[in-house]
């Protein structure tokens, strides 16, 4: 087995809150690789890192683990625009340069979760957009998945910072963008996500956050906060020491982060060409095809998002 150890005290929170054994999680390894040889449309990862975060992320309930990966995978095939932005081109390196995502090098506690500040207005709406966005911080959580235990244990914190957004930015998230970013990142995804927090929040959003809200499952819901200038109640999630130093924090400054993830991102270009093979082939799919009608539904309307 290639499942990289965990410290002790990681070993200890994963038995605990993802119930998981040496022994389960060498059992679950092989009835996934098992269930992938079986299915007919399904082009996937077996790598043992790789299939260990889908299993973390689902608590080991193996059921839940198939029904995320078969998703995944399936979304590359109805929705190929929410994987087609990658690094080669130029627009990508821009994304990166400009710290709208920077994951947090520091935690609170070696058991605390890893913490991801977004902060949409350093980047043009006329030049990105929030699919391509979805796509660049997407092959940044697969780096994550791979080399990152306290993501995968401990789970994450989002933190959203929409100072400076204009309506440009918002008039982009229609309907069917908002399904679709919400099928990846909720129920497509083995990201163990402990809460998500809007930062310097204004009322004419919130409108746009209803609606997000009404997408997310309950689960998902009362993870949600809203915070305006004052970020006391934040702190209680995110303590400020380990905030960027544009935030007052010792978590290093924005440019050291953009530094190491632009040497991490060049370092992974062939794996990240060698993962555009896998996916579906829909026409073979045992029952019912998975189409962007039935899976996202047609634009501006909804149905209950329902995997948990």
């Amino acid at each position: 087995m290639e499942v990289r150890p965990l410290s002790l005290a990681l070993q200890e929170k994963a038995a605990l809150e993802l119930y998981e054994t040496p022994d389960k999680l060498e059992r679950g390894l092989k009835e996934l690789k098992e269930w992938i040889s079986q299915q007919p449309h399904l082009r996937a990862r077996t790598d043992d890192q790789w299939l260990a975060a889908f299993l973390r992320g689902t608590k080991h309930n193996l059921a839940r683990a198939k029904e995320k990966l078969d998703l995944y995978y399936s979304l590359r095939t109805v929705s190929p625009d929410l994987f087609m932005f990658r690094p080669t081109d130029p627009r990508f390196k821009y994304l990166l340069r400009s710290g709208a995502t920077l994951v947090l090098p520091k935690l609170a506690t070696p058991l605390s979760p890893r913490v991801i500040l977004v902060k949409p207005s350093l980047y043009d709406p006329s030049v990105i957009t929030p699919i391509d966005y979805f796509a660049f911080a997407h092959l940044i959580q697969q780096i994550k998945y791979l080399e990152d235990d306290a993501f995968m244990v401990n789970g994450t914190i989002n933190v959203i910072d929409i100072e400076g957004v204009t309506m440009a930015h918002i008039m982009q998230m229609t309907p069917t963008v908002l399904k679709k970013l919400v099928i990846a990142g909720q129920d497509a995804s083995p990201l163990r996500l402990k809460s998500l927090h809007i930062i310097n929040s204004l009322p004419v959003l919130e409108k746009l956050f209803s609606l997000v809200k009404k997408l997310l499952n309950e689960k998902h819901r009362k993870k949600l906060y809203m915070h305006s200038k004052d970020l006391s109640a934040l702190h209680n999630y995110v303590p400020p020491e380990i905030l960027p130093a544009e935030y007052g924090g010792q978590g290093g400054t924005k440019q050291e982060i953009i530094d190491y993830w632009e040497k991490k991102l060049d370092h992974y270009g062939d794996w990240f060409d060698e993962d555009m093979k896998f996916g579906t082939d829909e026409s073979k799919r045992p029952g019912k095809e998975k189409t962007t009608e039935n899976m996202i539904g047609v634009q501006g309307s909804f149905r209950q998002l329902s995997v948990d």
